[in-house]
């Protein structure tokens, strides 16, 4: 009979039993490290894609969206309530080609979800009608159409579209439910067409039953990226936005800076211009302020390199104006400048170049109209303040000074008359291709240091 006890069988089972337990222990370690270093191989090609440019997909146009304010502003919202079984066709001029496109359409501001219920991408042609070969019909995971939940953005499916930079892409979607227009961009200086009843996405024409000149829910243009590809987004206001500019001529001083850089053969520099019409640094009103959607509109964008920063007048003319912000507090150029300062900050965490661009004149804006008292003695002691933190400051990695360029050297504070569009605050055509004409482009050819 065994013999029970330290060294008997008992303790023999527990000795083959540890043993057993050591080498299924040394196996899960094993099977641990090729895990540990599998994912540390796969983290690390990861990380060096990114640091390459494996993102392949990059911005060439967009535009920021923003929620409809109150009826009695001075600027009308200008836009319908509602659509129903209706198609919408938008044309955006591009910056940066590729083979491939992607549209992507924006719910931010809906109170309910968005139906597409079809969509398709084109060559523009003249008046709405589409150019080339036909449309090719956007899909979301493979369905011809799509639910957009509130507050949310949604990007198509890649389709097979070669784009040439500069080409002018017609966007379709069709609204099959009674749609709340939400999700807008005032100020698009393009012919955006309404159909009648019915699905039109694939039509090369149709009978337009309006047409507006503002963006509808698209918000942005991807194509993909070459190796070297990298976007400047251009931050700002209505001067950015391209106010009084002619519409469908492609005439902002951003759409000039595309041009200029694809003729000097930097065909790989994306212009996304992310400005919009009565922007605040600091404060809502027409739009949501810079600080607000600097991460959505901005530090999201792929491959961003530069970031062109104008804005800060609305800050300035705004308050105590008598008809769109009576109440609001006017800030000082302190006040502005803390906001300025955050904005750098953010943008060079995120590794990426800010250029500050100074205010423009803006002397006697909108005298006799009822939004006179947007000009001042005092707010002009302001921007001429914030202007000089611009220039003399050193936190922006460069500076363009618009304020010189526009300025009437016979009347300090005042826009020359030759660019001036007629309100004193903004430029006409021949102001902003003199503003793109003074930008030095190697400015936007420099990588984050």
């Amino acid at each position: 009979m065994p013999v029970k006890g330290p060294w008997g069988v008992g303790m023999k089972h527990r000795i083959i039993v540890r043993q057993r337990w050591i080498r299924r222990t040394r196996a899960v370690k094993a099977i641990c490290i090729a895990a540990v270093m599998t994912i540390s191989v796969f983290a690390e090609r990861y990380a060096n894609a990114a640091i390459s440019g494996g993102n392949d997909w990059i911005t060439t146009w967009a535009a920021s969206p923003a929620p409809r304010w109150p009826e009695g502003n001075p600027a009308p919202f200008g836009v319908p309530e509602t659509l129903e079984g209706q198609t919408i066709r938008q044309v955006a001029r591009i910056s940066v080609g590729g083979s491939k496109v992607r549209i992507v359409l924006s719910n931010e501001y809906g109170v309910g979800p968005l139906t597409i219920g079809a969509g398709s991408v084109a060559l523009a042609g003249r008046n709405g009608a589409l150019a080339g070969a036909g449309t090719a019909r956007l899909t979301w995971g493979g369905r011809s159409s799509v639910v957009v939940p509130p507050g949310a953005p949604i990007i198509s499916d890649p389709v097979d579209l070669p784009v040439e930079p500069l080409a002018s892409l017609a966007v379709s979607i069709y609204l099959p439910e009674k749609t709340a227009i939400s999700s807008v961009h005032w100020d698009g200086a393009q012919t955006a067409t309404i159909s009648g009843r019915g699905d039109f996405t694939a039509s090369a024409a149709f009978q337009a039953d309006s047409t507006l000149r503002q963006r509808l829910f698209l918000s942005g243009i991807q194509v993909d990226a070459k190796p070297a590809a990298h976007a400047v987004i251009f931050f700002g206001d209505s001067i950015t936005d391209g106010a009084c500019s002619t519409a469908d001529a492609n005439g902002r001083w951003p759409d000039h800076i595309a041009e200029r850089l694809q003729q000097a053969g930097y065909g790989n520099v994306a212009v996304v211009n992310e400005a919009f019409s009565g922007n605040r640094v600091l404060s809502n009103g027409m739009g949501v302020n810079a600080l607000a959607r600097l991460n959505a509109d901005v530090l999201s964008q792929p491959r961003l390199s530069t970031v062109v920063f104008m804005m800060g007048i609305n800050d300035i003319g705004w308050p105590g104006e008598r008809s769109i912000t009576p109440g609001d507090k006017e800030p000082t150029a302190d006040d502005i400048l803390v906001g300025y300062q955050q904005i750098i900050d953010r943008v060079h965490a995120k590794g990426a170049r800010i250029l500050g661009a100074t205010l423009t004149p803006f002397t006697d804006t909108n005298k006799g109209t009822p939004t006179e008292g947007y000009y001042t003695l005092e707010k002009e002691k302001i921007r001429l303040a914030v202007n000089q933190w611009i220039r003399t400051s050193g936190r922006f990695d460069g500076v363009i000074d618009f304020d010189k360029l526009l300025e009437d050297p016979a009347r300090p504070g005042h826009m020359r008359s030759a660019y001036d569009c007629g309100d004193h605050l903004h430029p006409n055509d021949a102001g902003y291709s003199a503003m793109a004409a003074a930008v030095d482009l190697s400015q936007f050819l420099k990588s984050p240091e």
